[in-house]
């Protein structure tokens, strides 16, 4: 793999953006909606509701991308990253928080698939490899923006955190504007009618979604960011019941953040020598395992054990499930490939806080924690299964 400079720019303008979104999700969103009357439930709502967005847009994007300027369609979510921010501490109640989370989520939902179709595109043999590190740069900023966020919130508060976020987003579409400027993407051949455009975006659509691998690849992420929207949106609150403040929480989401950003690379790596399916059914094993732990213990020492161990599996998952999408696919589909696996893993992601809240009200956080983490366990079964040479009759 031989690193260029769109690589270092695209994977700047990643780690830049996710500083920005994970600043504003990860500790402050769930004791801010909490601040304006949010019980568990209408919390676990609040956080799903970027994630739905995802949902309904990420594979369409994806499709759409195979036809036209990918890097053009890209700004939208860039500029989805960097503005939001500044609207939240205007925000006095949770109809228009979750109209702005609606907003917000169209960040993730156009770039994500298309800067991994872009990393793919440009390493087709180093996929792991590559992906691995570019996710790796994103995992940066999911590593940083927790625990700047605990820290702002708790020594300045959620006004400043929000802005700081703002200021993040806006380096982020600086380093993609200079992208956009020194390297533009080639132009697609030919211009297409509307209509030929949408044909063909429907055909890709069909393609995709009649590829049965590549739904079991996106179940798999599914049910990891499952397990990862329950954290995102449970712990912070988890963590307040036993006595952390929200600077440790933080720290438990950068021990996350941080050992998955150390593992994406070498993992992925992994991958390209002994195969994506393995590694894939393992990371779904570790985080089942992780998160039903976290539960069972009230001290910071063995809560950063489980956030260490999450991240590892998240790590092991993620960076084998785009690699296998791609492998499986077509190179006309990839961007469509990415955005299928986008589209199913946000269902997961938006399903997390939804169940766990339901859970968490009903029964306890170890009731809700421990299910979640079954899930994991029989996806993790359920993935073997369904891409075994057995099961597709060959």
């Amino acid at each position: 793999m031989t690193v260029t400079p769109i690589f270092v720019l695209l994977s700047g303008v990643g780690f830049c953006s996710f500083v920005s979104y994970n600043l504003v999700r990860m500790p402050a969103l769930a004791p801010f909606a909490e601040t304006l009357g949010a019980g568990p439930v209408t919390v676990g709502f609040i956080v799903a509701a970027s994630t739905m967005t995802g949902v309904l847009l990420k594979l369409p994007v994806g499709a759409l991308s195979d036809f036209v300027n990918r890097s053009r369609l890209m700004l939208v979510g860039v500029l989805a990253f960097a503005l939001p921010p500044f609207v939240y501490p205007l925000v006095s109640n949770l109809e228009v928080l979750t109209a702005l989370r609606v907003v917000h989520g169209l960040a993730t939902a156009v770039f994500t698939p298309l800067a991994l179709a872009m990393v793919a595109e440009l390493y087709p043999g180093a996929r792991g490899m590559a992906l691995g590190w570019y996710t790796s740069a994103a995992q940066g900023g999911a590593l940083l923006g927790p625990m700047l966020g605990g820290w702002i919130i708790d020594t300045a508060g959620y006004t400043e955190t929000f802005l700081a976020g703002g200021g993040f987003g806006l380096v982020g579409l600086a380093l993609y504007l200079a992208l956009w400027w020194r390297y533009p993407a080639p132009a697609r051949p030919g211009k297409l009618e509307a209509r030929v455009l949408l044909s063909n975006v429907l055909q890709g659509l069909r393609t995709v979604l009649r590829h049965l691998q590549m739904v079991a690849v996106s179940l798999a992420e599914a049910s990891k960011m499952m397990a990862n929207g329950t954290l995102m949106a449970f712990l912070p609150l988890y963590g307040l019941s036993i006595g952390l403040s929200l600077s440790e929480s933080g720290l438990l989401f950068g021990i996350q953040g941080f050992t998955s950003f150390l593992s994406k690379p070498v993992m992925g790596r992994v991958s390209d020598r002994v195969g994506r399916r393995p590694l894939i059914t393992l990371g779904l094993l570790i985080c089942g395992m992780a998160i039903m732990a976290v539960p069972q213990t009230t001290r910071l020492g063995w809560l950063a054990l489980c956030a260490v161990g999450f991240g590892f599996g998240e790590a092991i998952v993620t960076s084998s499930s785009a690699a296998m999408i791609a492998d499986v696919g077509k190179a006309e589909n990839v961007g469509a490939g990415m955005g299928l696996r986008g589209t199913i893993m946000d269902i997961g992601h938006a399903a997390g806080p939804i169940v766990a809240g339901v859970l968490v009200a009903a029964i306890s956080y170890t009731g809700a924690f421990t299910i979640i983490g079954c899930l994991q366990l029989i996806a993790a079964a359920g993935f073997w299964m369904a891409t075994g040479r057995r099961f597709w009759g060959f």
